[in-house]
């Protein structure tokens, strides 16, 4: 299966309300109930309220320019307005950042927990190593042994080495030991992981500018990446979560995760438009080939049922 076609089954759930919502203007003209029908619909898929309003004012002052016997008109009005707002929000690939970037090139990656980070940081590691790059992962979760365990397993499997302490240890310590690895050892990438406990508590957020701090002493200029991975799945909570994480350690890049199982695959249109971050890459599935660099053409037309975007 297709980077596209998978894409297209993953925001399914999203594009069967937005379509409904549409359907309702085949044959009639775009009165104000109707209107009020669509701008329900797109709430419902977590476009967030600027973004609906901004789509809103769109559709409104061409509604009588447009083709009132056919949803056409209205689908592709909507899908060009978006992927202008996702354009905006598009960056390069990982791979520009980081050959453009210093070495040892530094991923902070940051993000509640059951987001998907570790994961993620294992399947870009598969990636960046599969392309000859010498990769360090580095256990800064030290409050879950799990998550120690977990990126150990990663590592072993993928063949790269990892910097870990015991459970329990300073993460600031961690993050200072795996820079003085990587640059001992000449690496190319230091993937980070870090703890993830409730984004309400203050702590930890505490506790990321401290790690961001120690970084940067250790290696000046660096993270070079801040990246936030977020469960698509939640929707409004998810956006809540990136508003904190930025204010806290300064998000450069976006990770969205798990947009196969949610009916909120807007959610990724409200954060870009809102925080104006870079979404980096998007995942639609539990396989390293489904954690994919984000598409902005390609993801407004698996939205809309479209045909397949340009990569």
């Amino acid at each position: 299966m297709g980077w596209f076609q998978r894409l297209n089954e993953g925001l399914s759930k999203t594009r069967d309300s937005l379509r409904e919502s549409l359907d309702r203007f085949l044959g009639r003209t775009p009165d104000p109930s109707l209107l009020e029908e669509l701008e329900g619909g797109l709430l419902q898929a977590d476009l967030g309220a600027p973004v609906v309003h901004r789509l809103m004012q769109r559709v409104r002052d061409q509604a009588r320019g447009m083709d009132a016997t056919t949803s056409e008109g209205v689908r592709n009005l909507l899908s060009w307005t978006l992927y202008e707002m996702l354009k905006e929000a598009s960056g390069p690939p990982i791979e520009q950042l980081i050959d453009r970037g210093a070495r040892p090139f530094v991923f902070l990656v940051v993000g509640v927990n059951g987001a998907g980070k570790t994961t993620t940081i294992a399947k870009v590691a598969q990636r960046l190593t599969s392309e000859d790059r010498l990769v360090l992962l580095v256990a800064g979760d030290t409050f879950r042994a799990a998550a120690i365990d977990q990126l150990q397993i990663w590592a072993d499997r993928i063949g790269v080495e990892i910097i870990r302490h015991r459970p329990g240890a300073d993460p600031a310590a961690v993050a200072f030991d795996g820079i003085a690895a990587a640059k001992a050892r000449a690496v190319d990438v230091v993937l980070i992981d870090t703890a993830g406990r409730l984004h309400t508590k203050s702590n930890l957020m505490d506790e990321l500018r401290k790690v961001k701090r120690v970084i940067s002493q250790e290696l000046p200029g660096a993270p070079h990446e801040v990246l936030l991975v977020l469960d698509a799945t939640i929707g409004q909570n998810a956006l809540a979560q990136a508003r904190q994480f930025h204010q806290a350690v300064g998000v450069t890049g976006l990770v969205l995760t798990k947009l196969d199982g949610t009916a909120r695959g807007g959610i990724v249109v409200a954060i870009a438009e809102e925080l104006k971050i870079p979404v980096r890459l998007v995942g639609v599935g539990e396989g390293a080939e489904d954690l994919q660099d984000f598409n902005p053409e390609a993801f407004v037309a698996a939205l809309f049922g479209q045909q397949a975007a340009r990569s």
